[in-house]
């Protein structure tokens, strides 16, 4: 008998776990899940050790600690000339949290939220647990781009926000300034409050260009930024995210955050303090090995026969898989499992349409060079 409750349908587990111990039980290199196979910065580390030793071992400010809320700021600031009061930051557990809350503190039941397709699994988890209705907005294959047209579709007097991406996880599209411009447009037009996902914002290749839609004309006022420090500085267990934008979106996430977690990571607060302030090296550095490894990656797949999309930001490749014979990507990275020894994400459960996305696959390279390696020779004997 099934006794759970029915926001859990179709919810209650993630790809990622399931693909995750797929691998270990095949023995399998796990190209699936996007963690780093190295930590970030040793001198952050020390802060975290220093910190449980100097006894900051209980429950923080459930704010968040002064010190990472005033880094926080000072990073705004420096990167993109956004100006914000403590009142505009609130810590979470994570980027994960942050959606959570903004999910169940900005949409009420019946509420319709605008969301990219394909979207991170979380998205429609907190969507449903909240009693919202999706409407999403395809990023059809190979380009993945935001079409404007697609995205006023999608709005209607239900609508409450848009939940934005970018750079967008699993296509690792980073959206370009006239997309912003259609959001920022339709949003003002409806008057519409846009979540962004903002994860990757330092993990971009090439000429692209990260631009938080908070920076455009008349969205400072409407938008809840999100971001952490796992992608940005390779700590993705410490779990510190953080949003920001106008004070009363802030409350409401913290408001809903308060029943979740109320705070978290003691000792990891004033670390990643640490980060955001004195080791931006870290991330310009980790961005061009990222893109070497991109590269390594994209190379090795394209002597499969699969349509490869080469990223602009992000961990993640994406392939189409159809020529390879299966029904779909979900029995690919199976027999990829099975037969090769190596893991991969069947896009599929990130649609709500899975025939928008039956063929593709998302692969991860924030690996080791020698773990990339491996994996692209199993996948050579397949």
């Amino acid at each position: 008998m099934d006794r759970s409750a029915r926001r859990l349908d179709g919810v209650g587990s993630t790809i990622f776990a399931e693909m995750s111990a797929l691998a270990v039980r095949t023995g399998a290199i796990n190209l699936g899940q996007g963690f780093p196979d190295v930590s970030g910065p040793a001198a952050v580390v020390d802060v975290a050790v220093h910190a449980m030793r100097a006894g900051r071992n209980q429950y923080p400010p459930g704010h968040g600690a002064p010190e990472l809320l005033d880094a926080v700021r000072r990073h705004q600031r420096r990167h993109y000339g956004i100006e914000l009061e403590p009142a505009q930051v609130v810590v979470t557990t994570g980027a994960t949290e942050a959606i959570a809350a903004a999910m169940l503190g900005l949409v009420d039941p019946g509420d319709e939220v605008v969301v990219l397709e394909p979207f991170y699994d979380s998205y429609r988890a907190m969507i449903q647990f909240a009693g919202g209705v999706r409407r999403p907005v395809t990023l059809r294959a190979p380009l993945f781009r935001l079409e404007r047209a697609d995205l006023e579709a999608a709005i209607s007097p239900r609508t409450r926000l848009i939940l934005l991406n970018t750079p967008h996880n699993p296509t690792g599209t980073v959206l370009g300034r006239a997309e912003l411009q259609a959001v920022a447009d339709l949003a003002i037009a409806h008057d519409l409050v846009v979540v962004t996902d903002e994860v990757y914002e330092h993990l971009t290749f090439d000429d692209h260009e990260h631009v938080p839609l908070a920076t455009l004309p008349g969205m400072s006022e409407r938008t809840l930024t999100i971001s952490s420090s796992g992608k940005t500085f390779s700590f993705t267990g410490w779990k510190i995210g953080w949003a920001t934008g106008p004070v009363d979106l802030v409350a409401a996430v913290e408001g809903a955050k308060n029943w979740l977690s109320y705070a978290s990571g003691a000792p990891f607060q004033p670390a990643i303090a640490a980060a955001l302030d004195d080791h931006e090296d870290f991330y310009v550095a980790l961005r061009k090995e990222l893109a070497e490894r991109r590269d390594l990656l994209c190379t090795g797949l394209s002597r499969l026969d699969v349509d490869v999309n080469v990223c602009e930001g992000t961990y993640f490749i994406t392939t189409d898989v159809r020529r390879m014979g299966l029904p779909d990507g979900l029995a690919f990275c199976q027999h990829l499992a099975e037969r090769a020894g190596v893991v991969a994400i069947p896009a599929q459960v990130f649609y709500d349409d899975p025939d928008e996305g039956r063929h593709l696959v998302r692969w991860a390279f924030c690996k080791e060079r020698a773990v990339l390696e491996e994996g692209l020779s199993r996948l050579n004997r397949l």
